[in-house]
């Protein structure tokens, strides 16, 4: 994969493939009392503590001072903060046997499969972990190589392939320990007597945009903030939904997810049934829509961002959305996601040909939600915007960001 990176051959199908096989194999992996021991914060410290001892002699050559300081105070910061988030995902089961050194090198792409290979064998400490942490070293890999791009496709596909809603709150923490590990082993080569004066300068310029990265990683801004998606389906909410929750670390909240969860089945079993019968009766609907507002009350409360993915049609249910975020003093944003009835059809249509697919819109579906879609007309200054979903991904994700204040 390094390879077709720099010959720009990788391809939002390939990154599909490889984001379906790394939530197969992660679903299916080892777990146990001793790895879920392994997987939560106690042992994430720990190795972090290694990281700082160890990087300590290259201050000023590898990294700086004020790096290395503003690193430790938000590892700090995390570790008070969020140790319930930590304890809350090795209970759902988010700690595995994983890879453990997932780098684009060792992921091999060809004629429509995946390979994944050498993981690390010597030492369970590092490959026993949160999947997040295991995910998170491909999507830093990524983001290093100056490929923001893909690594948004890849987390968007995994996040909808795995409905991971919390990863998103840790994954900066995973990626900033990714990168800030490859920048301290990278530095260890100054000190090998092997190395000539050319390469170690190779080394030092490498070293220190690694540990540019996991500073940028560690002052990604983290505030309170409600945002909805708006739109038909079909519309590319979704698409943009799971993406965007990895860039802003955001809890990432589905209606349909919620809806068939209240009903008792699985997130991917189909339910094709008449309009506004079934799991789709108004008052299923009306339960789905408090449920969500609920769960993001409870996130919200802790000063997290959450983002609800749902069809917010009508004024009422935005309205309640607003509500919320006033009454928990958070930013709120309704994305209202737009697409002409050529691109929906295409996505309706390739949906149904698509396995272990959660949401269950098609051609019936829109054609009702464009008949009750109620205009965004009741929200107030600046807390509304349309994406055009046609766009390509990074430049819808650049919009949001701009218009939230954030640098894309």
């Amino acid at each position: 994969m390094n390879r077709l990176l720099e010959h720009g051959a990788v391809t939002s199908d390939m990154l599909a493939v490889l984001a379906r096989r790394l939530a197969d194999f992660h679903a299916s992996s080892e777990r146990s009392d001793e790895i879920d021991r392994y997987g939560g914060l106690e042992t994430a410290l720990v190795n972090w503590r290694e990281n700082f001892e160890q990087t300590e002699p290259y201050i000023g050559r590898t990294i700086h001072q004020r790096q290395f300081q503003e690193i430790q105070a938000f590892i700090e910061e995390v570790a008070e903060e969020d140790a319930g988030l930590f304890e809350l995902r090795v209970r759902e089961g988010r700690a595995r046997d994983c890879h453990g050194d997932l780098r684009t090198d060792a992921v091999c792409l060809q004629d429509g499969g995946v390979c994944i290979f050498d993981c690390i064998e010597f030492n369970e400490r590092f490959r026993f972990s949160d999947v997040a942490a295991d995910v998170a070293f491909l999507a830093m890999d990524l983001e290093y190589r100056g490929r923001e791009d893909l690594s948004d496709e890849l987390m968007g596909a995994y996040l909808a392939a795995t409905l991971d809603s919390t990863l998103p709150l840790v994954l900066p923490f995973y990626k900033c320990y990714r990168a800030y590990v490859r920048g301290k082993v990278d530095g260890f080569q100054l000190d090998q007597p092997e190395v000539d004066e050319k390469q170690k300068a190779l080394v030092v310029r490498g070293a220190r945009r690694y540990f540019e990265l996991a500073h940028a990683y560690a002052l990604q801004p983290r505030s309170r903030a409600l945002v909805i998606t708006v739109g038909v389906t079909g519309s590319g909410k979704s698409h943009l939904a799971y993406p965007l929750a990895a860039r802003l670390g955001a809890v990432i909240l589905s209606s349909d997810v919620t809806r068939k969860r209240l009903l008792g089945v699985e997130p991917t079993e189909a339910r094709i049934e008449p309009i506004d019968t079934g799991a789709y009766d108004p008052e299923v609907t009306e339960r789905t829509y408090r449920a969500l507002l609920d769960e993001a009350r409870t996130w919200l409360e802790r000063g997290k961002a959450v983002i609800l993915d749902a069809s917010y049609l009508r004024r009422a249910h935005r309205e309640r959305a607003l509500r919320l975020a006033i009454e928990t003093e958070a930013r709120f944003l309704a994305l209202e996601c737009e697409a002409d009835e050529a691109h929906i059809w295409e996505r309706l249509s390739e949906r149904q040909g698509e396995e272990r697919v959660v949401s269950d819109g098609r051609w019936e579906v829109y054609q009702a939600h464009q008949q009750r879609r109620e205009p965004v007309d009741e929200l107030p200054v600046g807390s509304h915007m349309v994406v055009e979903t046609a766009r390509p991904l990074r430049d819808q994700i650049a919009s949001v960001l701009a218009h939230l204040g954030r640098e894309g």
